[in-house]
């Protein structure tokens, strides 16, 4: 799957440490964010999963390069991609940048999980054909 999905962020004081540059952690939030809206711009809202089909998405892999610092009040862009879907996971790639400087990679492996039996379970194929379908790939 090649398309990106874009978000659009602004650079809070409350998203910056002592030396006015974004805290680390705070690029993983922004990073959840962008999933999340991708996956309300698909037509799925995380609480209707869990409450339709009993499945919630977890972060189970992570791996992230920082490479330049954002500071405070810029405008970032957050993409997200989907580079392998699988039948209980998805593998995407994401990235925050400002303007076409690319600050932040990231690679974040997240599985589908049944929520009553804490275990993997295949993504619903409303939510694979989908996934699918946005990219322009076999439905």
């Amino acid at each position: 799957m090649t398309t990106d999905f874009e978000w659009p962020v602004r650079v809070y004081y409350e998203d910056t440490d002592a030396g006015g540059v974004v805290y680390h952690a705070n690029y993983l939030k922004f990073m959840e964010r962008a999933r999340t809206e991708w996956l309300r711009a698909l037509g799925f809202e995380q609480d209707r999963l869990r409450a339709e089909y009993g499945i919630v998405f977890a972060v189970r892999r992570l791996s992230v390069e920082m490479q330049r610092p954002a500071h405070f009040n810029e405008a970032l862009t957050v993409t997200c991609r989907v580079q392998r879907l699988r039948r209980a996971s998805i593998e995407f790639a994401q990235a925050v940048q400002r303007d076409t400087t690319v600050l932040v990679t990231g690679e974040v492996g997240i599985a589908c999980v049944d929520v009553a039996r804490q275990a993997p379970v295949a993504i619903p194929d409303e939510v694979t054909h989908a996934l699918r379908a946005a990219d322009g790939t076999k439905a």
